[in-house]
């Protein structure tokens, strides 16, 4: 028999993972609003969020949670970390007994500090936990083009299976990783990074400035996910470096693109305000300041884009502190 997949949020990518999977294996994807999800099993197209790209016909959407995970396998979580425990709760007596969870979300939940897969042991106890990650822009995979992504899962058998699911042929390689730590912190900082490599290019900078911002982001990444107990290899691979350079180089981030208005001298006020997809930067900024801050990690360019982010300072005065600061090494291990 085959497994079942269901992917939670109709957003680009959790819509993207869910075409990829409905190749392979049956799937449906859900989406909160029934307008939304009757439309995409009609037309075969998330005209909110995707449109011109069709998605295979073998996928189906629905609006209720029962519908989508009562009888799954497998659930992936395509919800921004903000809402990811709300919803988590709500399909909770839905789910069966040891079904996988795979996470698509790239953020801390605010006030508890925590990473996604901590998030779902809370709500659902003794499931698998895996993350998805890696240099993967929604639109460019469903056009096909060439690229991969790492599973994260501490459970080698269940990795393996996820491996399958998500493989698709010619277009998206999929490795495995035991080190979902290292996957998830790599996912949280490297929107950070990016809305400070966005600042940049809307301050006019060029090609050196935003090589430093990637190589100390991936420092500062690096620092903070080895004080959480992370894998440092995993930093030099696809959700590390991979993800880095994607997120801070590609006018698809929406990270990337808050950073360029915010360097052009606009407020993020007005910047969110335009948006209609989470620009999980934004919002994970902080915790991500405050956990490093409980680990005692040093994180400089995070500290400036939070400031930025809330008002106290201009893009070009973040710039300036990070230029001033005292000399350091650049060795990994040391502060700086």
């Amino acid at each position: 028999m085959p497994i079942r997949v269901a992917v939670i949020g109709a957003g680009s990518w959790g819509t993207t993972v869910a075409a990829l999977a409905a190749v392979n294996t049956p799937t449906v994807l859900w989406a909160r609003r029934d307008e939304l999800a009757k439309r995409i099993t009609a037309d075969h197209e998330n005209v909110d969020y995707l449109a011109g790209f069709a998605l295979p016909p073998e996928l189906s959407a629905t609006s209720s949670l029962d519908d989508a995970v009562g009888d799954a396998d497998v659930i992936v979580m395509g919800v921004p970390s903000q809402g990811f425990r709300e919803v988590l709760a709500e399909l909770a007596p839905y789910v069966r007994a040891w079904v996988p969870v795979v996470s698509l979300a790239k953020g801390l939940e605010r006030g508890s500090l925590k990473r996604m897969s901590e998030v779902v042991h809370d709500e659902l106890p003794g499931h698998p936990v895996a993350v998805l990650t890696g240099p993967n822009l929604a639109k460019e995979i469903l056009a096909g083009q060439p690229a991969a992504t790492v599973v994260a899962v501490e459970d080698v058998t269940v990795g393996i299976e996820l491996q399958r699911i998500f493989h698709a042929t010619g277009r998206l390689r999929v490795y495995t990783n035991p080190d979902v730590v290292g996957c998830e912190v790599s996912g949280v900082v490297k929107n950070v990074i990016a809305i400070a490599a966005g600042m940049a290019d809307g301050m006019g900078f060029g090609d050196n400035t935003r090589a430093t911002l990637v190589t100390r982001g991936l420092a500062e990444m690096s620092r903070l996910g080895v004080a959480l107990g992370a894998d440092p290899m995993t930093f030099a691979g696809l959700a590390g470096i991979g993800d880095l350079i994607a997120t801070c180089s590609s006018k698809q981030s929406r990270n990337h693109m808050v950073g360029v208005q915010l360097g052009q001298g606009r407020m993020i006020g007005e910047i969110l305000a335009e948006m209609t997809m989470v620009a999980e930067g934004v919002k994970s900024s902080p915790s991500v300041l405050a956990l490093a801050r409980r680990h005692d990690v040093d994180m400089p360019i995070t500290e400036e884009i939070v400031a930025v982010c809330q008002g106290e300072r201009s893009a070009v005065e973040a710039v300036e502190q990070l230029m001033t600061r005292d000399l350091k090494s650049e060795r990994l291990g040391e502060r700086g």
